[in-house]
């Protein structure tokens, strides 16, 4: 199974609910996920450009885009964002792919 990181906003609104009536959103996150046959390895809040960060596993990237598209399309968020994790072998092997495609900069 594929990793994925979600970097995600609160809306205000969402924030003034959860204010009135605090909620693990943990809870939540791995129904969402576990319901395509995934894995919630992480959920946390933070400080900057983004209000938190989860790290899920999934089957596929069908799956996970179905989860990210359900939350997405729930109005809670202002933002939402997941980037799939690869390991580092993974990128060794496209690493050594890369030399057989030929890349040619443009106007070269």
């Amino acid at each position: 199974m594929t990793l994925y990181l979600s970097r995600f906003t609160y809306t205000p609104a969402t924030w003034a609910r959860l204010i009135q009536h605090p909620e693990d959103r943990r809870v939540a996150a791995q129904s969402y996920i576990e319901s395509v046959g995934g894995t919630l390895h992480g959920f946390w809040y933070g400080f900057g450009s983004h209000d938190g960060y989860t790290l899920w596993e999934a089957p596929d990237n069908v799956s996970m885009a179905a989860v990210a598209l359900a939350i997405g399309a729930g109005g809670a968020l202002g933002s939402l964002e997941t980037t799939v994790l690869l390991t580092v072998e993974e990128t060794m092997d496209a690493l050594g792919r890369a030399q057989q495609i030929g890349y040619r900069a443009p106007g070269s």
